[in-house]
């Protein structure tokens, strides 16, 4: 890689007033990971540790003009989306990613809030399919959000495999299941799976007993985007993120009352590159 080049990450997802998920946990993982943070805002919400009290989506035009605006002047290396809220929202962010040809796209498809609260409307899912999905590189949900997309119930790793069959059949290039809501294999351990097209890789790690765990899925999908905006392969940046979210779960910062956020300079400090 070219040290002198400065590499561009765009996130188009929701705001997070309690700076631990949504727009907010990505624009931090993308500056811990070297890469120039641009964002395209599609939603206001009302949140902190306790819960999401409130969602104001933006007109759907505004993500549209805010895509634009930086695809047309910064330009993009590598780009994720997170919550899109509405079926019009994504069609018009899908609109602009196959106008502007990127390919290096991120789908995180948030649909539920740790605390119940609804990020995607129904009638959105379809339009995330069919409009998003066959755009994306890789695809990042969990044991729910793959249920959802592949339209079945998963309980076993079989059935993880073949939710991630169904999902590929959609159009992205790969999928990463993850295993953070399975508590069937015991405590000890997360596996999430990796599915490029053609095999499977089990990605382990160490589960941590901590309710601060608020935005793991954003800053996941957020530490891949970097890694491809700075010319990583996917595998690896797969791998990379996977470390950088295990790292920011383990050194909680334990604010908040609630689901408090990761840590997002654990990472770079475990690195030795922060004091």
């Amino acid at each position: 890689m070219n040290e002198h080049r400065v590499y561009k990450a765009l996130t188009i997802a929701g705001s997070d007033s309690g700076g631990g998920a949504g727009i907010q946990a990505d624009l931090k993982t993308f500056q811990e990971l070297g890469a120039y943070g641009m964002s395209a805002i599609t939603a206001i919400t009302v949140q902190n540790t306790l819960g999401v009290q409130g969602v104001y989506p933006l007109p759907a035009e505004a993500s549209a003009e805010q895509i634009h605006a930086v695809g047309t002047d910064i330009g993009v290396d590598a780009l994720k989306t997170g919550m899109l809220f509405s079926a019009e929202i994504i069609r018009l962010v899908a609109e602009q990613i196959r106008a502007f040809g990127w390919e290096k796209v991120v789908v995180d498809p948030v649909m539920i809030a740790k605390g119940g609260a609804e990020l995607l409307q129904m009638e959105a899912i379809q339009a995330l399919k069919e409009e998003l999905l066959p755009l994306a590189m890789v695809v990042t949900p969990n044991i729910p959000e793959a249920e959802a997309l592949a339209d079945m119930k998963i309980r076993t790793m079989e059935d993880r495999r073949e939710a991630a069959r169904r999902i590929h059949q959609s159009g992205p290039k790969m999928i990463v299941i993850k295993g953070g809501h399975d508590e069937e294999g015991g405590s000890s351990q997360v596996l999430d799976l990796f599915y490029d097209g053609s095999s499977f890789t089990e990605l382990i790690g160490k589960r941590v007993k901590t309710t601060h765990t608020h935005g793991t899925g954003c800053t996941f999908s957020a530490a891949i985007t970097a890694g491809l905006a700075k010319g990583i392969s996917p595998s690896q940046a797969i791998l990379d993120a996977k470390a950088f979210i295990q790292a920011a779960i383990e050194d909680e910062l334990g604010i908040g009352h609630g689901h408090g956020p990761t840590n997002h300079w654990a990472y770079r400090r475990r690195n030795g590159m922060l004091v």
